[in-house]
């Protein structure tokens, strides 16, 4: 017997931002779609919490957080409107 398993995706539709709605609740909703995306560190900015003991990020850290800022500016970009 085979066992189906099934991927769920959620999507969140986000009103984008023109400057005639509330900013404070597009704010929180941008915060909750980036944490779902998983890119909720990007909110922290360029404080990266994982340097060594000479006070110098890894290689490998600061890639994956360049790609993950990256991805979080693109997310937030997407959200924005023409201003009428």
């Amino acid at each position: 017997m085979k066992k189906e398993i099934k991927m769920v995706t959620t999507r969140f539709d986000i009103e984008k931002f023109s400057g005639k709605m509330d900013f404070d609740l597009w704010r929180i909703k941008m915060k909750t779609l980036l944490v779902h995306q998983g890119l909720a560190d990007a909110l922290k900015g360029d404080s990266g919490e994982s340097s060594t003991s000479d006070g110098k990020e890894s290689s490998s850290y600061a890639a994956e957080r360049v790609k993950m800022m990256e991805k979080a500016h693109n997310a937030i970009i997407m959200c924005l409107g023409y201003k009428a």
